[in-house]
């Protein structure tokens, strides 16, 4: 028999319950509104869903569409999926999230990685620099021929920030973390604190060698957070440095330090490895084409036959010069959009990572000036490659039993490829030793895709910019007829800015083609 007929435990009781249900009821609040913040993200997500599923390339085609469904899917599902297991550890609330759970799992091993979120991270900063836009414009989602609006919020120009802090990139991270202090400064919700973002944003700003203005952020650090130690120790550690500085001043008036040029928080982009850099970028925006009228006047267009083909005479390809010298000319209607969606069909299975040839030995691998993905199609694996090389014989007068294989590229979210020879130079004389037939005689480059806006190709040494147009193709040839490189035509794919590009591209080699397009006179004729 219970103890427990004393009145004095009866009443314990009576509290015991009482407490119990005061926990019970405090349990399922807090269950409401972990189910609360589940069901706004499930919310959000649906009617995002609802729009990007109705076209899905139209709504890709926003860059900032792009990055924020790689972060979404690499970072924000996982951060999700930890809140629905959250106290999950009994066998009735995991009964109930085991269908979605294990969806998700099933899911993931098609979703993108953190080498991916980085590089979308990335892409938005190459489209920065390269097209001049402030981070204020990209966050806004303010892009010329997007018929979506997408904007970035506080944490993800954190995350931008943060991206090119671990990547050592202290220009960017400046960018990007004053972007999400002046978002966070308008009263915009985050989850990101303003400590945190200043954190990150004085150390960037000290990197660059301000050190006045890293302690001006310092000290807002600290008004806001007076126990933050790195802070503190931070600015006990400028100060020091610019205690320094003004002795040294003293003692020498014309100090050779250099410092990080800034003007109300903007700071010199950092020169990098590529010498024609503003060149390559000025023409990706259109400025500085050297389309003179005098040249205009040497540009015709005519109907072209390849020297009295039997195949072309009765219907004849529209050739159009895009630049005299060298000579580089544009085919109209090379491909039809049936034929540009079955070779996009059959290239998609085996897209991968777009390679480089090593000019040393001679092997393909990755690089981090060629951003796209492509494939490598042979005849046997579709009618259509056949039927297409087949047309760019007739069309070149050349060979393509000693070219490469068709190769069709798709540059997506700021896709590109930094300004290249397509032949390999006198100090990489292996880039082709293992095909063995010789040089890169010339390229056939098809536009399978238009492109919003960016995407061109351009030639910084004399500068000509040549913009996509769908089922159109230009041909240059890449060597003189002695043999000898023709430097000039160094061109570059510009990043894509708003759409997706596809290609196709057809490179012809020598071997094969010594008396179709016999030697001439001269080293450069």
């Amino acid at each position: 028999m219970l103890n427990i007929n004393r009145s004095g435990q009866m009443t314990d009781l009576i509290y015991a319950e009482k407490d119990l249900v005061q926990s019970l009821k405090a349990y399922i609040q807090e269950e409401e509104s972990k189910l609360l913040k589940i069901k706004s993200w499930a919310e959000k997500m649906e009617s995002l869903t609802v729009k990007s599923s109705s076209d899905p390339e139209g709504y890709l085609a926003h860059p900032v569409n792009a990055y924020k469904l790689v972060k979404r899917l690499n970072t924000e599902w996982l951060e999700l999926e930890n809140l629905v297991l959250q106290d999950s550890t009994k066998e009735y609330p995991l009964r109930n999230v085991y269908g979605f759970i294990t969806n998700l799992t099933i899911q993931r091993q098609f979703f993108p990685t953190e080498e991916d979120e980085m590089g979308a991270a990335k892409a938005l900063m190459r489209l920065q620099d390269t097209y001049k836009l402030d981070p204020e414009t990209i966050s806004k989602g303010e892009f010329p021929g997007t018929k979506y609006r997408s904007f970035l919020t506080v944490d993800d120009c954190f995350g931008m920030g943060k991206t090119a802090y671990n990547d050592g990139d202290y220009y960017h991270t400046v960018l990007w973390m004053q972007q999400a202090l002046k978002q966070q400064d308008n009263a915009e919700e985050a989850t990101i604190t303003k400590v945190e973002i200043l954190d990150y944003l004085s150390y960037a700003v000290f990197q660059l060698g301000d050190i006045l203005r890293a302690m001006e952020l310092t000290r807002r650090l600290v008004a806001l957070a007076p126990s933050h130690e790195r802070a503190g120790s931070n600015m006990r550690y400028f100060e020091m440095l610019l205690e320094k500085e003004k002795e040294n001043q003293v003692l020498n008036e014309t100090s050779d330090k250099t410092e990080a040029t800034t003007q109300g928080g903007i700071y010199e982009r950092p020169q990098d490895y590529l010498p024609e850099r503003e060149t390559y970028e000025a023409l990706c925006r259109g400025e500085g084409v050297k389309m003179t009228p005098q040249r205009q006047k040497r540009l015709f267009c005519r109907y072209h036959n390849g020297n009295k083909n039997p195949n072309l005479i009765v219907a004849p390809f529209k050739e159009e010069d895009e630049w005299d010298s060298p000579h580089i000319v544009r085919y109209y209607d090379v491909l039809s959009d049936e034929e540009i969606e079955k070779i996009k069909e059959v290239a998609k299975p085996k897209l991968a990572r777009a390679t480089v040839r090593d000019p040393k030995t001679g092997v393909l691998t990755v690089a981090s000036y060629r951003v796209s993905k492509s494939s490598w199609l042979e005849e046997s694996d579709d009618p259509v490659v056949a039927k297409v090389n087949n047309r760019m014989e007739q069309i070149t007068g050349l060979t393509t039993k000693t070219a490469e294989l068709l190769q069709v590229a798709n540059y997506g979210m700021g896709g590109q490829y930094e300004p290249h020879f397509d032949f390999s130079r006198k100090d990489e004389p292996d880039a082709f030793k293992r095909l063995g037939t010789g040089n890169r005689v010339a390229t056939f480059l098809s536009y399978m895709s238009d492109v919003e806006a960016g995407g061109a190709t351009v030639f910084p040494d004399f500068g000509a910019a040549i913009w996509p147009k769908k089922g159109t193709a230009v041909f240059w040839y890449n060597l003189y007829r002695s043999g000898e490189g023709d430097y000039r035509t160094r061109h570059a794919a510009c990043p894509v800015l708003v759409g997706c590009k596809w290609v196709s591209n057809k490179w012809f080699h020598e071997r094969g083609n010594e008396f179709l397009r016999p030697c001439g006179r001269t080293e450069v004729n």
